[in-house]
């Protein structure tokens, strides 16, 4: 497949995923600002926190605290991230959250263990009781991650087939719930991807579920993160995880936290996007804003380029 999408979506994570891994824990105002400045370059989904153990992620201890500091704008959904029911419970409780059904599967048992304290098949069945969860809490399934699905720094390279076997275990749970079938992420959650995996990954999994919306979560964790979003543009993905200024790495997984190690970058991609005809509905220029908020808040130069470089000066030809 080799026809560019018209239009892509990103859905910015930076707000968890970049603060997460961050040794400090910086005031909650000026991470409400962050969000605030995204929400405001037209952004139609920020991730501002998660619900999980503040023992394990102590930085987002005060996720509940942070919703509630966030001025709102209308047409913008704000999300978190739970890894348990625990987790969805407390976001139920918080005002401002907007709840996305979303389901979690791994394709290798060491991974998984560490970040969800069971393997790949226990957390397949935990998935199961997650959407009977969400049908019975009137919340509806959005989309399902499948998580390392292209290598894992623990166990090496992924094959195919685990990813397809989680794919099919959802189709079968969807059928089942007699509910949709959502968008399926495939998530380079340590930076194992190249553009040939990602062609080939999302081509099998195109092949298995042709109608299906699929989506990417990529890291830039070895310098290659553009390169599979283009990869994955090419095969007709228009819904992308990111992170402003590239902030974010996975605090699970050895070298995927390292600086500069982050997520791909959201205005980096958006530019790209743009100058190559798609759109994205996104004001760049409001964007690098966000990603220069980012980092005074953070307090170091961060990985994204377009916010230092800027955006170029394009000069009318003459014919």
């Amino acid at each position: 497949m080799s026809d560019l999408p018209r239009a892509v979506e990103f859905h910015e994570e930076g707000p968890r995923e970049g603060f997460q891994i961050e040794p400090a824990i910086y005031p909650l105002e000026q991470r409400a600002r962050l969000v605030e400045r995204l929400a405001a370059s037209g952004l139609k989904q920020v991730q501002v926190g998660s619900f999980v153990s503040p023992k394990a992620v102590p930085a987002m201890a005060d996720t509940a605290e942070l919703f509630g500091a966030i001025r709102k704008r209308d047409g913008v959904r704000y999300t978190a991230l739970w890894l348990n029911e625990t987790g969805f419970r407390r976001a139920s409780a918080t005002p401002g959250v907007d709840l996305d059904g979303k389901l979690i599967f791994y394709t290798t048992d060491t991974f998984c263990l560490m970040n969800n304290n069971c393997t790949a098949a226990q957390q397949r069945e935990r998935q199961a009781a997650w959407a009977r969860m969400y049908v019975d809490a009137g919340v509806p399934l959005e989309k399902a991650y499948v998580i390392t699905s292209f290598g894992c720094n623990y166990e090496g390279a992924v094959p195919l087939e685990r990813v397809l076997e989680n794919v099919r275990f959802l189709v079968g749970l969807c059928k089942e719930l007699a509910v949709p079938l959502p968008a399926i992420y495939l998530a380079d959650t340590v930076g194992w991807a190249d553009p040939e995996a990602i062609r080939r990954v999302v081509g099998a999994v195109r092949t298995l579920l042709p109608e299906a919306r699929i989506g990417t979560h990529l890291h830039d964790t070895r310098g290659i993160g553009a390169a599979n979003v283009l990869a994955a543009l090419q095969m007709g993905v228009d819904l992308f995880d990111s992170s402003v200024a590239g902030l974010g790495g996975c605090p699970f997984a050895k070298h995927a936290n390292a600086q500069g190690a982050g997520n791909i970058c959201t205005e980096d991609m958006a530019f790209m996007c743009e100058e190559m005809g798609i759109a994205t509905g996104l004001d760049l220029d409001a964007l690098i804003e966000a990603a220069l908020c980012a980092e005074q808040i953070i307090g170091r130069p961060l990985a994204g380029k377009l916010m230092h470089a800027g955006r170029p000066a394009r000069k009318q030809l003459v014919s």
